[in-house]
């Protein structure tokens, strides 16, 4: 049914459930797995900032955004690879998180996106938002949302 899972992760508390659970259902259904760390973009200079330190600043942003998601990736790989899950790992630096989620799903041909959820509830949604919901809202792919 399902053959190719897009599986966005940031490396945070729930990244190890996304992990687990997204290698047993690609087990269960003969699946891939692309692996996906969506960074921010590096943040916006402060007025009167010399070019020089920006420079300086977006490469220091840049450089450790790719190691994070590298790492972030280097785990999910073992995991699936230890398992038999074909795996893939993509990262991008976005201004949009839950717009390169979709994007990346599309681009790589998957045909379900799996995302952890923190749950906050409504006040933790209206302070710090809902990638799940955005993705949902923006995708129309199957979307499998593990709490």
């Amino acid at each position: 049914m399902y053959k190719h899972l897009l599986v966005p992760v940031d490396g945070s508390e729930l990244t190890d459930r996304a992990i687990k659970a997204s290698v047993e259902l690609a087990q269960q259904l003969g699946a891939s797995i692309t692996g996906f760390v969506a960074e921010p973009l590096a943040p916006l200079p402060t007025p009167g900032q010399p070019p020089s330190l920006l420079r300086e600043e977006v490469m220091e942003h840049d450089a450790m955004t790719v190691a994070h998601a590298r790492e972030v990736l280097a785990r999910f790989e073992a995991e699936a690879k230890q398992a038999g899950v074909p795996f893939i790992g993509r990262h991008a630096q976005v201004p949009r998180v839950d717009q390169a989620i979709i994007a990346a799903a599309e681009s790589q041909g998957c045909d379900m996106i799996v995302m952890v959820t923190h749950g906050r509830g409504a006040f933790g949604e209206f302070l710090f938002g809902s990638q799940t919901k955005a993705v949902l809202a923006g995708s129309r792919l199957p979307l499998l949302v593990l709490h």
